[in-house]
This record gives C-alpha cells, sequence and structure tokens, in this order.
C-alpha cells in the first residue's frame, strides 16, 4: 500500500475543476506573472511508500540523543524529572487530547474542571490568590507580569536582575520595544544579583523590580531583603520568576511579599520535548485579578445547585479590541496544563516534598564529589538543584567528549555571560542515580586531569 490516505485520481481532479468553472490547474494560476513563477523542478528525494518513507524517518529519529540511553545533566530551565506513568494515559484521552477551546461550559465542564484545579495548585504552591489558567511558557508569563506592572503603575522602569534566564531577558527586551519600557539590567556578584546597585537603581520611576527565584545559577536569592528594597517606592511592584518545584521545599515568593509569581511547569508531568511546548504559570494578589492576561476560570453553581465551571471575568473579546487589551495573549497551554495537575495530584503534598528534598540533596552529593575532584564550584551560596562548576576548557567540547560517554553535560554559561567562560551550569535531578553522579564527576574529572 503506497497511501496513507486516499489518492486524489484524475478523475476527482477534472470534476472539482468543473464544479469551480476552470479547465485546467493553471488557469488557477493564470493571476500570477509566469516570470515569477517557479518553473524548475525543486531540490527533493523522490516521493517513497509509506514503508520505506517510515524507515527512513525511524532512522533519522535515531540520531538524537535521548534521555532514555543519556544521563543529563542539562537544566537551564529545561528538567528531567520523574513523569508518572497515569500522565501519559490522561493527556491522551481524545476529549482532552482533541479539544480546542472550553467556550461552552455545558459541554466543557471536565476541561474547565481540569484548569480550575491547575490554577487551585499553583495559588497553593506560589503563596497567591489567583492564578489563571496558564501561558505559553516562563519567558512570556514573565514579560506579560512585566508588562501588566508598567500598566498598573502608569510608569515605564523595569529594573531586571541578570540572574533571570537570559531567554526570559530576550523575551522581556522584545516586549519592551513595543510599550517603549526602560530595561534595567542589575548585575550579578557571586552568582548572586548585587544588592547594592539594585538599591541605587530604584527610584519613583519604577514601575517594577523583577526576579528569578532560585535564580539561573541556581542561587537562592534574599526575597525579604529585596522585597523590603522596593517597599521603600511607592507603587513599585515585586514580581518573581520560580521553579515550582522548588517551591515544595523553600518559602513561596508571595510569602515574602511578591506582587507577581510566574514560571513553568515544565517540571510537573512535562517531557523536555527538544524545548517546548511547555506551560507557564501567572499568580498574583486578588486587587489584579482584572489585569491578568489568558484566561481565569471561576467555580460556580447551575440552576439546579450542582458545582460547575466557567471562563470568568474577562471575554477573549477584551484582548481582540487593541486599546482595551491587558494582553495580547488571549489562549492557554491547556493539555500542558493539565499535565502538570495530574503529575500534581500523583505525586501529593509529601511526594512533591520529597520530590524538592532529593533534588537538593542529590545536588550538594554532586558539589561534594566534584569539589574532591579538584573541581572549582563557582559560587557559595544556597542553592537549589543546579550549580556552577568552572571547567578546564571550552565547554562545549568537554560536552562533546562527555557525549561519547553517554552523559549529557550542563549548560555553556559563557555564551550568555561572557565573565562565565569555561563555566558550565550543572543540573542535578531526582532522576540522577549516585552512580551517573559519580560516573560524570570521573569523566569531567579525567578532562580536567
Amino acid at each position: 500500500m503506497e497511501f496513507r490516505y486516499l489518492p486524489m485520481t484524475e478523475a476527482d481532479k477534472q470534476e472539482m475543476l468543473a464544479a469551480i468553472g476552470v479547465s485546467s490547474a493553471e488557469e488557477l494560476f493564470s493571476d500570477i506573472p509566469k516570470n515569477v513563477r517557479f518553473t524548475g523542478e525543486l531540490n527533493l528525494k523522490k516521493p517513497a511508500d509509506e514503508t520505506a518513507l517510515m524507515k527512513d524517518l525511524t532512522r533519522m529519529a535515531e540520531r538524537n540523543v535521548n534521555l532514555n540511553d543519556y544521563s543529563s545533566f542539562l537544566g537551564a530551565g529545561v528538567y528531567d524529572h520523574f513523569i508518572p506513568s497515569v500522565v501519559d494515559h490522561v493527556i491522551s484521552r481524545s476529549e482532552f487530547y482533541t479539544a480546542y477551546t472550553p467556550y461552552q461550559p455545558e459541554i466543557s465542564q471536565g476541561e474547565l474542571q481540569a484548569i480550575f484545579e491547575y490554577q487551585s495548585m499553583i495559588c497553593e504552591l506560589t503563596g497567591m490568590e489567583v492564578a489563571n489558567s496558564s501561558m505559553y511558557d516562563g519567558g512570556t508569563a514573565l514579560a506579560e507580569a512585566v508588562t501588566l506592572s508598567a500598566g498598573q503603575t502608569k510608569r515605564q522602569k523595569i529594573i531586571l536582575s541578570k540572574t533571570v534566564h537570559p531567554e526570559y531577558r530576550e523575551v522581556i527586551q522584545t516586549y519592551a520595544k513595543g510599550q517603549n519600557l526602560d530595561i534595567v539590567e542589575i548585575d550579578h556578584r557571586n552568582g548572586m544579583t548585587d544588592l547594592e546597585q539594585l538599591k541605587n537603581a530604584i527610584d519613583d520611576q519604577t514601575a517594577a523590580v523583577a526576579f528569578q527565584y532560585p535564580n539561573f545559577f541556581g542561587q537562592i536569592e534574599p526575597l525579604e531583603e529585596i522585597n523590603h528594597m522596593i517597599r521603600q517606592v511607592n507603587k513599585a511592584m515585586f514580581i518573581v520568576s520560580s521553579n515550582p518545584l522548588s517551591l515544595g521545599y523553600l518559602t513561596p515568593p508571595g510569602d515574602f511579599g511578591a506582587d507577581i509569581v510566574v514560571g513553568d511547569t515544565q517540571v510537573f508531568g512535562i517531557q523536555p520535548q527538544f524545548g517546548g511546548p511547555h506551560c507557564g504559570y501567572f499568580a498574583t494578589t486578588d486587587k489584579l485579578k482584572r489585569k491578568v492576561p489568558g484566561r481565569l476560570v471561576g467555580q460556580t453553581t447551575d440552576e439546579d445547585g450542582e458545582r460547575g465551571f466557567v471562563l470568568t471575568l474577562q471575554a477573549r473579546e477584551q484582548h481582540i479590541r487593541r486599546d482595551k487589551a491587558t494582553s495580547n495573549i488571549c489562549s492557554n497551554q491547556a493539555l500542558n496544563a493539565l499535565a502538570s495537575s495530574v503529575a500534581l495530584s500523583a505525586i501529593g503534598k509529601q511526594g512533591l516534598r520529597k520530590m524538592a528534598v532529593l533534588n537538593m540533596q542529590k545536588a550538594r552529593y554532586a558539589k561534594q564529589q566534584l569539589n574532591a575532584a579538584g573541581l572549582t564550584v563557582a559560587f557559595s551560596g544556597p542553592f537549589f538543584n543546579e550549580l556552577v562548576i568552572r571547567v578546564p576548557g571550552d565547554v562545549s567540547a568537554i560536552n562533546n567528549q562527555l557525549l561519547q560517554h553517554g552523559i549529557i553535560g550542563g549548560y555553556d554559561l559563557g555564551k550568555d555571560y561572557p565573565e562565565l567562560n569555561q563555566h558550565m551550569l550543572v543540573a542535578v535531578t531526582e532522576n540522577r542515580t549516585k552512580e551517573e553522579i559519580d560516573t560524570f564527576v570521573n569523566e569531567v574529572g579525567d578532562i580536567h586531569g
């Protein structure tokens, strides 16, 4: 069988042409000048039958490095975590997998309840009062928080720590161009934000100060001290981008006075899948609930008094009327949000704390072994599950050597921080075994030696 789908026969073609009143396919393109049309042969392989094509694609796919055959120490925003098997079973159900949007609550109760539970879990994790139904990813969630703060305070100055994910900062810069925002970046010192520089930068023109917790280097910023600095200025808002898994152990940003907490729930039930799609979360205070971008699902009762769920507070049309819009995002990542909800439900509260503690314990074991092997761990502050090490040479070359031993190495910080050339950001999650950590340390140590 050469075709997966029924092919179009010549008779089919002639019937369709007759139905629209043209004599040939060439006539369909008659309005396009011939001198701008491509008339040669495209440089493509000849069509193959389905069996041959599947074999060819499988061979190509097998060239990819994957997490089944390799142990990964690469993090930097995308992580290899335990995913309960129930996640794939639930999100593969057709009522979730093929659903587009839950505008009709009478036929979308399952989808709406799943999103409501997601919102509730995010509020519990972050210590905030309201969460939306998800954003595209952590970067867009943070950029939306920044623009919300500018709109709320009527100010244009955004202070952004350089310890925030470099890609997130790039997204913010892109948003800032359209909003005419003034982005002021604060340097880092010993892997943490330079608080003296921050203190001098905050003034009465500041709309918001944005941090990451734990930060891009894995270090844990002093949010209480930072919040105190921000509150010296009237109206300035405190925005925190946070790894939600770390909040299974760390004090949530809401307890430190954050106005908006954002991040990415890829750590819960979502495969790394070559960098996306993921699922951003956005949580804030009750007073800002009408300014929240995207969708909100609310709980209500129907005419019979039965519990039900609906999209609430804002309509999609709000985002179509550009002069009234709070955001250009009027959609969400419902399927990935569902994956995160199912994963969190399966792991449970105690399991989440245990998972966070395992990340911390294994990362500290790795640090201990790296120090014993004579490798320099760059920063000395408290950290979650990522640490920065100095390596003897080009990080890219070292990672290529590690690949030969079945190891995906860490992130090359020299790409984004010239002052950290020859430094590698290493992630150690609960999936890494003692043997894998020891092998990684030995291999890097051999290169070092």
